[in-house]
């Protein structure tokens, strides 16, 4: 990490020329400027402007009608960009450049924008220490890597998609190796930007790749998971290869996740252990995790944002289907980690690699706070394959996991009726899109036949 001072120094010295100030849109994506080094320390590091519609927008950045925030009525005015200096840091994968992220504010006001990402995961960060709890989190990256670079694979049109290997490389060296030309520099390059790096991995199938981080305060999560998803597409052009982070790229191959573990601590202590239960798990933790099981349904959306997302969850495949817990078992949609030890902590297995992590934490966390204001009980822990049977069901389409977000009084007491009709509209343009468009599979499957 860099001080204010730091910079100024390096900037001094030549070392530094370049600041990357960005915003993290509704996507999860870094969005911003590029500002001579000079000029941000001559002013810039106050606050810069931007057009309303990033928060907005859509993966295409088009500009869908029906949110009350902006509009073309409203004629798309500015948001103020404002650096937070904390977050300064270098970028050592690019050449004299650092990096700082910023709160979004209302022009008029100066007050924080409440559908800002950052905004939504710090005020249930906040709710919980007003409760006199730090929120913990981790969250795990999975995403495949490519043959071919992104520019190659869109000229290509999208097709005869080569992963850069031909077996399921889960846990192997052999094959992990052979793909060190670009885990590497993602590694080292991570790690000098200030994130604690923990370990890459090979995952269960062929090119697919798992980035581990370790477990921080939900707000240095959220960012170390924003910047490290940004940093492994950049890095990744740079040796010539591209990734996504679909969750559901071939309907051949098993899905991308992004786990999040979660916990409360008090006074630097895990407030999720309590060394007489026979799990090790508190009456807080034990309120939380029913809150989470409870409101799923509710948050779901935040968990998986696309119609692609629902692609995933298919039986046998470690994807989730049911909103169910059970200890240290992957076939769960909650698994209980750590039992019996102070890391005790819940491990949510719904979320997607698309997730953005602001909004699923958020989501999480305030299902928590809900669980533990209400008193609930949690239910006794699955055993077994819980892929077998149909209760419980994770929403199994964008339309239900909007319809579910746009019913939840849990999340319009929490987050604020105006956020959560802002991404249920978000919801409702991602179905509008895809319904107006004519796939291959429908050519296919009819163009002879129907």
């Amino acid at each position: 990490m860099l001080s204010f001072d730091d910079l100024k120094t390096q900037v001094s010295s030549g070392l530094v020329d370049t600041v990357l100030v960005c915003l993290v849109d509704m996507q999860g994506r870094l969005m911003g400027k590029r500002f001579h080094a000079q000029h941000f320390i001559n002013g810039a590091w106050e606050e810069t402007h931007c057009c309303n519609y990033l928060l907005a927008t859509d993966l295409e950045m088009a500009t869908p009608d029906g949110y009350a925030s902006t509009s073309w009525e409203s004629g798309y005015g500015d948001y103020v960009m404002k650096p937070d200096l904390e977050t300064l840091r270098p970028v050592p994968w690019l050449d004299g450049t650092v990096m700082v992220l910023c709160d979004v504010l209302d022009h008029n006001t100066h007050k924080e924008v409440p559908h800002s990402p950052r905004a939504i995961l710090k005020k249930q960060v906040n709710r919980l220490k007003a409760m006199g709890y730090d929120a913990m989190c981790a969250t795990e990256l999975e995403f495949f890597l490519f043959e071919q670079s992104f520019d190659e694979i869109r000229k290509a049109g999208f097709r005869n998609l080569a992963p850069i290997s031909g077996y399921n490389e889960d846990y192997s060296i052999l094959q992990t190796t052979r793909e060190e030309h670009v885990m590497r520099p993602i590694r080292n390059h991570l790690w000098n930007a200030g994130l604690p790096i923990e370990n890459s991995k090979g995952e269960a199938e062929t090119g697919q790749e798992e980035l581990n981080i370790k477990y921080a305060a939900a707000m240095d999560t959220a960012e170390y998971h924003t910047i490290a998803k940004h940093a492994v597409k950049e890095i990744a052009q740079q040796q010539g290869h591209a990734v996504t982070f679909l969750p559901k790229w071939s309907h051949e191959k098993v899905g991308s996740s992004s786990h999040v573990h979660q916990s409360l601590w008090q006074d630097g202590k895990p407030a999720f252990y309590d060394e007489s239960d026979d799990l090790g798990m508190s009456a807080l933790m034990k309120s939380y995790m029913a809150g989470l099981l409870k409101y799923a349904p509710d948050y779901t959306y935040f968990m998986a944002p696309y119609i692609n997302s629902y692609k995933r969850f298919m039986k046998g495949t470690f994807a989730p289907t049911r909103i169910i817990w059970s200890v240290d078992n992957r076939t769960a949609g909650y698994r209980l980690c750590g039992a019996g030890t102070k890391a005790i902590r819940v491990e949510c297995r719904i979320p997607g690699s698309d997730m953005n992590p602001y909004l699923a934490m958020a989501g999480m966390l305030a299902a928590g706070i809900a669980g533990i204001e209400e008193g609930l009980d949690l239910q006794a822990p699955a055993k077994g394959d819980v892929y077998q049977g149909d209760s419980g069901l994770i929403p199994g389409n964008l339309r239900d996991a909007g319809a579910a977000l746009k019913a939840s009084e849990m999340l319009r007491t929490a987050l604020g009726d105006d956020v959560v009709d802002h991404y249920v509209r978000a919801a409702e343009v991602e179905i509008e899109e895809f319904e107006r468009v004519v796939t291959d599979y429908e050519i296919a499957r009819g163009f002879e036949r129907a």
